[in-house]
C-alpha cells in the first residue's frame, strides 16, 4: 500500500477502533519507491490511541525512528525489514514504546549484538523471537538475556547461534521463562541438560530440519523433560519423527505431557499470509 493511500485511510476511516495493523512496504523496490515516513508512523498513533500490535513487513525503516511508533504498542513485529544502526541504541529515549511487551525480529539482516542490547529498555517486555538474525553472536546473546531475566518466552529460530550455547544462556539468566522454541542446529545431549530443572518452563519446542551426529535420542528427552516441574507441551518439528518409534518413546514417557510431532510448516513467501 502507499504511503498516500495509508494516509487517506488514517483522516477517513482508521480510528480508536483499530487495534491491530499489518503493513507491507516496498524495500525491495529500488530507491525510488515511497517509502514508510516517521509523519505517517506519527499520525498513525495520534489517530489510533488503542493500536496494540503492529506488524510491518519488506519495509526501509533506516530512516523511521523508533521513537516515532505509537506508544500504545504492545506488539511488534518486524519481518524482512531494514533498520538502522541507531534503531534500538540503548541510549535512547528509556519511556520509548514503554508498553511494548513482544517483538518479533524475523529476516531483519541489520539486527546485531547493539540491538539486542538495546532491548533490555524495553521493561514490559515478556516475549522475544529472532528468526535468522545472523548477526547476533553467542556473547551478544548472554550478555543480553543477562539484562532480560524477565522474559517468559524465547525463540530463537534458524539464526547462527548453536542450541546448546543458546540453552546455556538461557539457563543462566531465564529461570522464569515459560516457554522457548529454537533450532536443532548445535544441539547435543549435553546441551539439553542445561535445561533440566526449569522451575517455571510449560512449553518446549524443538525445531528441525537441521539434525547433526549429537542431536539427542528421544529417550533423552524424555529423561530431561521430566526434570521440569510443570512442563505441559512438547513440540518437534521437522525431525522426520512423526509416526515414528521417536513418536511413540515421547509419548510414552511424558505422559502427562501433549507431545506434538509434526513436520515443519511450509513458510510462505507472500508477506499478508
Amino acid at each position: 500500500m502507499r504511503p498516500k493511500v495509508m494516509w487517506h485511510l488514517l483522516r477517513r476511516y482508521m480510528a480508536s477502533r483499530l487495534h491491530s495493523l499489518r503493513m507491507g512496504g516496498y524495500l525491495f523496490s529500488g530507491s525510488q519507491a515511497p517509502q514508510l515516513s516517521p509523519a505517517l508512523m506519527r499520525a498513525l498513533g495520534q489517530k489510533c490511541p488503542n493500536l496494540k500490535r503492529l506488524c510491518l513487513h519488506v519495509a526501509d525503516l533506516s530512516m523511521v525512528p523508533i521513537t516515532s511508533l505509537p506508544s500504545t504498542l504492545r506488539t511488534l513485529e518486524l519481518h524482512s525489514c531494514e533498520i538502522s544502526m541507531i534503531w534500538l541504541q540503548k541510549e535512547q529515549d528509556p519511556t520509548v514504546l514503554p508498553l511494548l511487551e513482544c517483538i518479533v525480529l524475523d529476516r531483519v539482516p541489520a539486527f546485531r549484538d547493539e540491538h539486542l542490547q538495546g532491548l533490555t529498555r524495553f521493561r514490559a517486555l515478556r516475549s522475544l523471537v529472532l528468526g535468522g538474525t545472523y548477526r547476533v553472536t553467542e556473547t551478544g546473546l548472554d550478555a543480553s538475556l543477562q539484562e532480560l531475566s524477565y522474559l517468559q518466552r524465547l525463540e530463537v529460530l534458524g539464526c547462527t547461534l548453536s542450541a546448546d550455547s543458546t540453552l546455556l544462556a538461557i539457563s543462566r539468566h531465564l529461570r522464569d521463562v515459560r516457554k522457548i522454541r529454537l533450532t536443532v542446529g548445535g544441539l547435543s545431549a549435553q546441551g539439553l541438560v542445561f535445561l533440566e530443572g526449569m522451575p517455571a518452563l510449560e512449553s518446549l519446542c524443538f525445531q528441525g530440519p537441521l539434525i547433526t551426529p549429537e542431536m539427542p535420542t528421544p529417550a533423552q528427552i524424555v529423561s530431561s523433560c521430566l526434570t521440569m516441574p510443570k512442563l505441559r507441551v512438547l513440540e518437534v518439528q521437522g525431525l522426520g519423527w512423526e509416526g515414528q518409534e521417536a513418536e511413540k518413546v515421547l509419548c510414552k514417557g511424558l505422559p502427562h505431557c501433549m507431545v506434538i510431532v509434526r513436520a515443519c510448516p511450509k513458510e510462505s513467501m507472500d508477506w499478508w499470509m
